[in-house]
């Protein structure tokens, strides 16, 4: 099982050796990916080798190549090959009508998007603890791809009952999409003060920010804006009975 990033530089890679006949560089695999840095490309692609995904032909410059594909990949790539051989009608069928693919080659990739990834799994959101405190490399959870948008995500262990009225009980699984900003309204993971993460409904209030529980047991936490720092949203629950 690959992770959401670990799959896009595979399909990025492939489709790129197949238009030009050579692996891109790392700087192109860095910018495709909307990457900070080369190094994560580097992590990347070796994760991609150990698990046979992908090799390198050593003492050549931007020598990678595809040893195999996912199983939904493959598939979408066989018919886009069929598709192309097939491309022009035989001479004797005049009333075959040349068709336009399209629709039908954007479902084949929207179905090998639609299998499952695997994202990190952090631990449990508890207050005392930063997102970075909380990060654990070695656990990861499989989502459908359905339930995510752009960028990276990763997934939250819920602590606690603060949420419950929303639908988020203890022993839940979050799933968060990073990033920095939030609309009045949405559930997202807030970091305070730098020290203390937690899982709450922002409100916008002047200069400050409301931190709203979903429980009346609760109460609402107040803090100046440049106390608080977002540092994702929450878009899907996951949860085992």
């Amino acid at each position: 099982m690959l992770t959401r990033k670990q799959y896009e530089l595979l399909v990025y890679i492939d489709k790129h050796l197949k238009q030009t006949g050579f692996s891109p560089s790392f700087e192109e695999m860095k910018d495709a990916l909307n990457l900070k840095s080369k190094s994560g490309i580097h992590r990347l692609i070796s994760a991609l080798e150990e698990r046979g995904y992908l090799g390198r032909r050593h003492h050549r410059a931007r020598a990678l190549e595809v040893l195999r594909l996912p199983d939904n990949m493959a598939a979408a790539s066989q018919l886009v090959a069929d598709v192309e051989e097939d491309e022009d009608p035989p001479a004797f069928s005049p009333n075959v009508i040349r068709g336009d693919f399209t629709q039908r080659l954007a479902g084949v990739r929207a179905a090998s998007d639609a299998g499952a990834i695997q994202l990190p799994l952090y631990g449990r959101i508890a207050a005392g603890l930063p997102i970075e405190a909380l990060r654990d490399t070695s656990s990861f959870i499989e989502v459908p791809m359905a339930l995510l948008g752009s960028g990276e995500h990763y997934g939250l262990q819920v602590a606690g009952d603060s949420m419950i009225e929303a639908g988020i009980l203890e022993d839940d699984t979050v799933i968060i999409q990073k990033g920095d900003t939030a609309e009045n309204g949405q559930i997202v993971v807030a970091l305070v003060d730098d020290t203390e993460v937690t899982l709450k409904r922002l409100r916008r209030r002047g200069n400050s920010i409301a931190l709203e529980p979903c429980n009346i047991r609760h109460e609402t936490r107040i803090f100046p804006a440049d106390r608080v720092k977002v540092q994702g949203r929450i878009v899907a629950l996951m949860r085992k009975y």
